[in-house]
């Protein structure tokens, strides 16, 4: 059956990958992204993913299936938690209720391996207590003293995202619903945001330190945009609360055997 997909950050990368997957195997897609796609929009804003959401509801008659939001940056600076989380969260709470109409409504985001990083506890505290102005407030603390603080911006957004999600996921807004709600954390993904650190051999040699990918090594997006159709697909009925770390065995090589102590 063909279903109605919203995809965030169509216009690149793994968002790109998992638009022309879809849509390949005969589903509707509505792409959101700043630029090149159905709906234009900026969801590092309030304003922004209001205005989204919106235009996706008009451009589907509000009938949708499934929503993949895989919009995301990973810049050393506050911008990167009000995308990652906020446009995450909020958008995604905005198209809850026609989800909810669906007759298989279905929800994944793209974390990241960077959730395991080390991160600011404050930062992820603020995130999850739904506080965008002090997130960002932090945020932007952490820039100011450089860019390698800054970067906790964005495995903090992460790992907030993966606990909202986990958190999230069993109430009655989304299992109530009937909507598994799970996120996909890749490890080093070949994309314009990492071709250009990629290119060189100190750089891949930094990337793989941090990112150790003992199968396989780096994927292209269509790997991540596979398991994101799965788990937005009818075939998920249980499925949910989860984030799927698929890295190449990056975190089995980081955390080891024993994730429950």
């Amino acid at each position: 059956m063909n279903r109605t997909y919203v995809v965030t950050g169509s216009a690149s990368g793994i968002g790109a990958a998992t638009a022309e997957l879809l849509r390949e195997r005969g589903n509707r897609v509505i792409g959101v992204d700043l630029r090149g796609a159905d709906v234009v929009a900026d969801l590092s804003t309030s304003a922004g993913r209001a205005a989204a959401a919106e235009a996706v509801l008009a451009a589907s008659d509000g009938q949708i299936d499934a929503v993949i939001a895989a919009a995301g940056i990973s810049a050393p600076i506050a911008l990167t938690v009000s995308v990652n989380f906020f446009g995450v969260t909020e958008f995604l709470e905005a198209l809850a209720p026609a989800l909810a109409r669906s007759s298989a409504p279905r929800v994944a985001a793209v974390s990241s391996m960077a959730s395991l990083q080390p991160n600011s506890a404050e930062l992820v505290e603020a995130l999850l207590s739904g506080d965008e102005q002090a997130a960002v407030a932090i945020g932007t603390a952490l820039a100011e003293k450089g860019p390698e603080t800054g970067y906790l911006n964005y495995p903090s957004s992460k790992r907030a995202l993966s606990r909202w999600i986990r958190r999230e996921a069993i109430t009655e807004r989304w299992a109530g619903a009937g909507i598994p709600l799970n996120a996909v954390a890749p490890g080093t993904v070949v994309t314009a945001m990492t071709r250009e650190l990629l290119a060189s051999e100190e750089g891949r040699a930094m990337v793989d330190a941090a990112v150790p990918m003992p199968l396989n090594g780096h994927s292209e997006p269509i790997v991540i945009a596979r398991l994101l159709a799965w788990l937005t697909s009818e075939e998920n009925t249980h499925t949910t609360g989860q984030t799927i770390y698929t890295d190449g065995g990056a975190d089995a090589t980081l955390r080891g055997d024993n994730i429950w102590d």
